[in-house]
């Protein structure tokens, strides 16, 4: 089934189905309560889902919602420097964020490698930043409340945001030094208004996410742990993440696990994991463009939709790095993986007309032959002095799709975990011409020895330089914390030699698997060259004990 719905974020609670939906022919209908004033009739369109092929395919529902505007703004959160002294951290038990079950074919026979990269070369030509404590257990006061720790983050103007599992900070990115925090990430809007779910409920899944062309920030995690599920979106009003917020709750209709953002010149773009509320049934992926325009100042603000079947999941929409915008009508390019292949969607978004929005695709890009970590992306990567192995979740693109417009062509880097004979690496690839006729310019597996590496994240800076983080681990090296990188003038499909950003001292144990689920390499909006890396490792064994650590770096060719 695909079905396009129409939403609109007013307020606190914008909306919420005061019946449950009734089936005419193949139009389900609800009624949504905007206010005590104003009702709107939602129409949710089904058809199907065509199957994937070589080239685009349109993808459009037969109908949208029709939205009412209302003249209720959005919540504005006091400055978040006067709600740090309440914000409290997280809840009082630890807790596993479950990794929820996508139904999969089951491993397929072992192929080899078509890109493996079998020399390392020298170690990679950086010049070292920044290299600080993130937050973890006993850092800053902080106390670990929940695993994994979902490590992320973004560079602004002059701050770093990090946000892991259920609580942020805010840091100088010129010396490392806090400047607020560690603050519970539902404090925001606890602080401006209470009774709904983004109040309530410290949910976690987050990122933190910085609009480069506005000078805004994105803090958003999702509200699950009552209904209506949300996602919780906060735009600053400054590119002083210290400062207020306009804050937004989106309705989902169902779980709305291992949310991902990206911002584009139309909208800041998110994709989900859908599921039943028991999160027992994989219903498929989603995807949503918000209306940042509005979202900016403060104004009501469309989201529109598009929800696949359960055979369609861990998708990723494009993030733009750089000054340079795609080009003029460019839409937003939304990936997963295939088999032996990449799946690109395009995605138009028409805020006015939410039934011009259209979804096209996929087309089937093939790479090099691999096979996903562990098998089928499962539990499998080993730690020394220990039985418990740690998530390698092969089966999606880990965090970002990194886009960048150098002019002449357009390029997205993207990357996840893959299974080799002597280990698991990072399968890294370039895509050129998205958006015309989309071409692996150069792809690669990054598993120079038998050490496991996964959990990666990819970025690109203004003279095409890439850099590439990720965990490491194996029988005899703790969980440590790694990158690499290369030089356009570097043979096509290589990295060079990995540097160390931190060395885990501990295993994690007790049968806790969870790890990750995501870390972030982010490109410093001011000088487009500094790559700014966060992640997780452990300063002793133990469980629910995890550390992070944000560093930065660039290479010399970029000015």
């Amino acid at each position: 089934m695909l079905t396009i719905i129409a939403l609109s974020a007013l307020g606190a609670r914008f909306y919420q189905a005061t019946a449950p939906g009734t089936l005419k022919g193949n139009i389900f209908m609800y009624r949504f309560r905007l206010s005590p004033v104003v009702s709107l009739v939602g129409v949710l369109a089904l058809g199907m889902l065509p199957n994937v092929a070589t080239a685009s395919v349109p993808v459009q529902s037969s109908g949208t919602t029709r939205e009412v505007q209302s003249a209720v703004h959005p919540y504005v959160s006091p400055p978040l420097r006067s709600l740090a002294a309440a914000a409290a951290p997280g809840a009082t038990q630890p807790r596993v964020h479950p990794l929820l079950p996508i139904p999969q074919a089951g491993a397929t026979a072992e192929q080899s490698d078509g890109a493996l990269q079998t020399s390392a070369g020298p170690r990679v030509g950086t010049t070292a930043g920044l290299n600080f404590a993130g937050l973890g257990q006993g850092d800053y006061g902080f106390s670990v409340q929940g695993a994994p720790p979902d490590t992320n983050g973004a560079v602004g103007a002059t701050q770093y945001v990090q946000w892991v599992n259920t609580s942020f900070a805010i840091f100088n990115k010129s010396t490392g030094a806090l400047i607020l925090g560690p603050i519970a990430g539902n404090a925001l809007w606890a602080g401006a208004h209470t009774g709904d779910g983004c109040a309530a409920n410290n949910d976690g899944d987050p990122i933190a996410q910085y609009d480069k062309a506005a000078n805004r920030w994105i803090l958003t995690q999702f509200s699950v742990s009552s209904t209506p599920y949300l996602q919780c979106v906060a735009v600053s009003l400054t590119s002083d993440a210290t400062g207020s917020y306009y804050l937004y709750d989106f309705t989902m209709p169902n779980f709305n696990d291992y949310p991902k953002f990206s911002v584009w010149p139309d909208g800041y773009y998110s994709t989900y994991n859908m599921f039943n509320p028991s999160g027992t049934s994989f219903l498929g992926a989603r995807v949503c463009a918000m209306q940042s325009s509005a979202m900016r100042v403060g104004a009501s603000a469309t989201s529109i939709c598009f929800q696949f079947n359960n055979t369609v999941f861990g998708l990723l929409t494009s993030d733009l790095d750089g000054t340079t915008p795609p080009p003029a009508g460019a839409p937003n390019y939304v990936m997963n993986i295939g088999s032996n292949a990449l799946n690109l969607y395009k995605f138009h978004v028409d805020y006015t007309t939410p039934s011009n929005s259209t979804l096209t695709g996929p087309t089937n890009i093939p790479v090099a032959a691999f096979t996903e970590a562990c098998g089928t992306g499962g539990t499998c990567i080993p730690q020394p002095n220990t039985t418990t192995k740690l998530d390698s979740l092969g089966d999606r693109l880990m965090y970002r799709l990194a886009y960048r417009n150098f002019g002449n062509h357009e390029a997205l880097v993207l990357n996840h975990s893959v299974k080799t004979t002597r280990s698991v690496g990072v399968r890294w690839y370039e895509v050129r011409s998205p958006g015309s006729t989309p071409t692996v310019f150069q792809q690669g597996t990054y598993a120079p020895s038998s050490v496991r590496r996964w959990m990666g994240s990819i970025a690109m800076d203004k003279v095409g330089d890439i850099a590439v983080g990720y965990s490491a681990s194996s029988s005899t090296l703790h969980p440590s914390i790694r990158y690499t990188g290369r030089v356009p003038t570097d043979p096509l499909g290589t990295l060079q030699g990995e540097a160390t950003i931190k060395a885990g001292v501990g295993s994690q144990t007790g049968g806790l698997s969870r790890w990750g689920d995501y870390t972030a390499m982010t490109v410093d909006p001011v000088d487009d060259c500094t790559f700014w890396y966060t992640n997780e490792y452990l300063k002793t064994s133990g469980s629910f004990n995890w550390s992070t650590q944000i560093a930065s770096f660039k290479f010399p060719g970029c000015h």
